[in-house]
């Protein structure tokens, strides 16, 4: 496998790189190389581009972004530790779906957002600019494809939101909220002609080829779009959700892995089976660090796995998740819970005075004891190298089973296929590779619910209970009143607010 490390944008612009969103116009210098004098091959370029990739995998996967599409979930919370650790009421009001437009964690996921946007605009320019222009078609397909990613979460988050393509704004024209169904075609428009440029799966060694995207990593985010796209614009698109996924099933280059952890493993670098887009992580070569490990385990995990460090013992989630899984569902043993061992299965997991460690639902949103908190082993750490806290498992962004998932809600509300797939049938297919009991027919509800156990802490779950209604309507641990539905957008952060006048605020939040 290829690792793309990132020395890339700090040898090759001079830029503005819109880090605090769309009003900090104090300009960044990276170096005194300029198009003129780079990019004269692909390689170059390249080096430029993994830095984009690198800037969203911390939107997708695992930094604030993540953590805000995933608080507010009935799947996901951290609660406050008795010791003092991990208290912050930013976080505690999203899960209560109070946020109000001061709130720290939003705005810094808004930051890390349009720090995407910005870098994608600033590397897009240069690429554009080159003189060697005309032989780096693909690569501009593929920056204007990961700009277009990073808008979709923005739009997904905040509805209305600024566009910007430029690396440098005017100073004296400050962008404007864009609303969410123009955000929405825009998004569209540049993903349909992304794709043009850009190779198949099918046309690539990929081996060599990963992690960067290719159609197909294009197709899904459209499928996703239009899965979603009611609730973006008003107007469904069922069938054209479906078309995305037959496109994907159609090629022949994807199947379900044996077991979902197999997806998650340090050792899937090599295997392609199901994961369709990934961000590649290798923290010995300064290339990233997968730290799931670290902010979820409890500190007695450091000896069951043992780890170079002791785990910080703060991602949670609730009885409710727990809940929705059959005990023979090879999917509910990613959750640990009850009375822990070591690898053995046979020793207990003790503290130093000999009590064994038993994970019990979280009790205290606020004062949480140390053994509070079930944990969702995303990311194994057995067969993980270790760069201090960083673990080398890539991080996963798409997946085949989210594909045949999407087109069985898309064909129950309506959509249309060429092929001869039924809802029951797909869905069936993520149950059996887990164990699970396979369904006599099939609800939208079930289709949620599958959803959930199938991808719990892979970021869809805030988008897939607005989607069907549940974000609004349900109550759970700690969130215990219906939801205004206003809320299904983010505030615009008041930082930004403040800095750039020009931005409106979404309807039902303080002006």
């Amino acid at each position: 496998m290829k690792i793309y490390t990132i020395k890339l944008i700090t040898s090759i612009l001079f830029v503005s790189l819109l880090l605090q969103g769309c009003t900090d116009l104090e300009e960044e210098t990276f170096g005194s190389l300029s198009p003129e004098t780079y990019y004269n091959s692909e390689a170059e370029a390249l080096s430029s581009v993994v830095g984009v990739y690198q800037s969203l995998s911390q939107v997708a996967s695992i930094g604030d972004p993540w953590r805000v599409a995933e608080f507010g979930t009935d799947e996901f919370l951290v609660p406050g530790r008795a010791s003092g650790g991990w208290f912050d009421q930013n976080n505690i009001d999203i899960m209560n779906h109070v946020v109000d437009p001061t709130n720290a964690t939003t705005g810094r996921a808004w930051q890390n957002i349009f720090q995407e946007i910005g870098i994608a605009n600033a590397v897009l320019e240069s690429l554009q600019a080159s003189p060697n222009s005309a032989n780096l078609t693909a690569l501009i397909a593929e920056t204007r494809a990961l700009r277009a990613y990073g808008y979709f979460y923005a739009m997904d988050f905040w509805g209305n939101v600024p566009l910007v393509t430029v690396a440098r704004i005017d100073p004296n024209n400050l962008p404007t909220l864009t609303p969410r169904a123009e955000v929405f075609a825009f998004i569209e428009s540049e993903l349909l002609a992304a794709i043009e440029d850009m190779p198949s799966v099918t046309t690539v060694s990929r081996a060599s080829y990963y992690p960067r995207f290719t159609k197909e990593s294009i197709y899904a985010l459209l499928a996703t779009m239009y899965l979603n796209a009611e609730v973006y614009t008003g107007t469904p698109k069922w069938t054209e959700a479906v078309a995305m996924c037959d496109r994907i099933i159609t090629t022949g280059s994807y199947a379900l892995e044996p077991t979902v952890l197999d997806n998650f493993k340090a050792t899937n670098k090599q295997n392609f089976r199901e994961v369709i887009s990934s961000f590649s992580i290798s923290p010995s070569n300064n290339a990233g660090g997968n730290q799931f490990i670290n902010y979820t385990q409890n500190g007695l995990d450091q000896l069951r796995y043992n780890l170079p460090f002791a785990p910080a013992n703060g991602y949670s989630t609730y009885q409710e998740a727990l809940d929705r899984y059959e005990d023979q569902d090879v999917r509910k043993s990613l959750i640990q819970y009850g009375p822990q061992f070591y690898l053995d299965g046979v020793t207990p997991l003790a503290y130093p005075d000999g009590t064994q460690l038993n994970l019990i639902a979280v009790n205290d949103l606020i004062s949480a004891e140390d053994n509070e908190g079930y944990k969702v082993l995303k990311y194994t750490p057995v067969g993980t190298s270790w760069s201090g806290a960083n673990g080398d498992n890539d991080l996963v962004l798409t997946r085949y089973a989210d594909i045949l998932l999407i087109k069985a809600e898309a064909l129950l509300r309506g959509g249309t296929t060429t092929i001869a797939d039924t809802p029951l049938n797909l869905v069936n297919q993520v149950r059996a590779r887990s164990n699970a009991s396979a369904l006599a027919s099939v609800t939208l509800g079930d289709i949620e619910n599958e959803r959930a156990r199938e991808f719990i802490w892979e970021g869809h779950r805030r988008r897939d209970m607005i989607r069907f209604g549940s974000y609004f309507t349900s109550t759970w641990t700690f969130k215990t009143t219906q939801t205004e539905r206003f809320r299904g957008i983010y505030p615009i952060p008041q930082e930004q607010r403040t800095a750039n006048p020009n931005l409106g605020q979404n309807p039902g939040y303080p002006n």
